[in-house]
């Protein structure tokens, strides 16, 4: 599990957002009042199934505190073009979730549904995130007028941080077509437990290792990121299995 780590960070370290062009899919749903668990149920049809529907590998993840939403899906594409052609279209509607029309009774499960086509690191970094951690911290970010490139900026620096720690880098998604946000990012926790563990680093080694990732110190790195920010959500998440 460290080589894999180690390699996670390597990637995500060595090569910028802005040089991927992994795309990716992702919807936000919000259950109607009581139907939650039979949304779940419903979506993870297509989670089994999603050979047969044309998708790579897809992920739900539900939130278990912060957020408006309550879960998230998200899953590799190909490419728009590719996305939108007639025939995966028609291989689609043999979905029980993705892209229902207007008035589909799937949407009486629903008080809200975004749906996002994002870049984000290649797919094997994707999958060993995913494939092996089972907690996740996601933040969602709005960025000033002006302030994308800076906010990019922000958030691979303190990738740079983690890596100086030894903890684990955030996943960094930069939005292409569909919502109002920026950014979005997640980190990968075995547990809970994992997430809420410091690992023994003391402030001074936290201090140290922010002025190597180019911010002033630890102390500023909250501070500097809300001054890039229109508007920012965090959540907690559990991979449904």
């Amino acid at each position: 599990m460290k080589n894999k780590l180690c390699a996670l960070l390597l990637c995500l370290l060595t090569t910028s957002v802005f040089g991927q062009e992994q795309l990716y899919k992702v919807v936000l749903y919000r259950a109607a009042p009581g139907k939650l668990l039979e949304l779940i149920d419903e979506i993870k049809k297509d989670v089994d199934n999603h050979e047969a529907l044309g998708m790579e590998q897809p992920y739900l993840l539900r939130h278990s505190q912060g957020d408006h939403w309550d879960l998230m899906l998200i899953f590799p594409i190909e490419s728009l073009e590719a996305y939108f052609t007639t025939d995966q279209q028609q291989i689609r509607k043999g979905s029980q979730t993705l892209e229902k029309p207007y008035g589909d009774i799937f949407h009486d499960l629903l008080s809200y549904q975004e749906e996002a086509f994002v870049k984000g690191p290649a797919v094997d970094v994707f999958e060993t995130a995913f494939g092996s951690n089972n907690f996740y911290h996601i933040e969602i970010f709005s960025a000033l007028a002006g302030k994308q490139t800076e906010l990019l900026e922000q958030r691979e620096a303190e990738n740079r941080f983690y890596a100086h720690l030894n903890h684990p880098p955030n996943l960094i998604f930069t939005r292409v077509l569909g919502p109002s946000w920026d950014i979005f990012t997640i980190g990968a926790y075995k547990s809970l437990q994992a997430y809420a563990d410091d690992g023994g680093v003391t402030l001074e080694m936290e201090d140290a290792a922010a002025k190597k990732a180019g911010f002033k110190g630890v102390k500023f790195i909250g501070s500097y990121l809300r001054s890039l920010l229109l508007e920012h959500h965090d959540t907690l998440a559990n991979k449904v299995n």
